[in-house]
């Protein structure tokens, strides 16, 4: 092999190992790292309707033991008895999915079937082992604003 075809395999091998690097880097920065059983999220709170100001909804739009996924806002407000409102994370704590749906007092993750408690966030089926975090909303005069 010639000079010139040595200097050519060996930048052509980092030039391979470079694009490697950089194909996981982006692979784990989109992936957010892995499970979140670990702890806390790592979710950003989302600017826009409803976050300190605009209502996010009306308390007439939020069913009795049941609820609505705010997806913008990163939140699932819950009714789990007559006039007594909730909120938490739409972030699925296993995986960071965002959960989907809130019927008979449970908030569902369509990515792995976890499932929580609407009233507590508290984890009723895994996968999921942590519970969901409370989102502090405020009520008043028939609006929900998050706090």
């Amino acid at each position: 092999m010639s000079a010139a075809q040595e200097i050519q395999v060996h930048v052509g091998r980092r030039a391979v190992v470079a694009a490697g690097a950089t194909g996981l880097a982006v692979v784990l920065t989109a992936c957010g790292g892995g499970s979140k059983d670990s702890g806390g999220s790592d979710m950003v709170e989302p600017a826009g309707e409803g976050a300190g100001g605009a209502p996010l909804a009306a308390t007439a739009d939020i069913p009795e033991g049941g609820g609505v996924v705010f997806a913008d806002q990163g939140v699932v407000v819950t009714q789990p008895q007559a006039g007594e409102f909730k909120a938490f994370s739409s972030e699925c704590t296993h995986q960071g999915c965002a959960v989907k749906g809130v019927a008979e007092g449970v908030i569902t993750c369509p990515c792995h079937n976890s499932m929580f408690d609407a009233a507590t966030g508290e984890v009723r089926g895994g996968p999921a082992a942590t519970p969901l975090p409370e989102k502090q909303i405020r009520v008043e005069g028939g609006s929900i604003t998050l706090a």
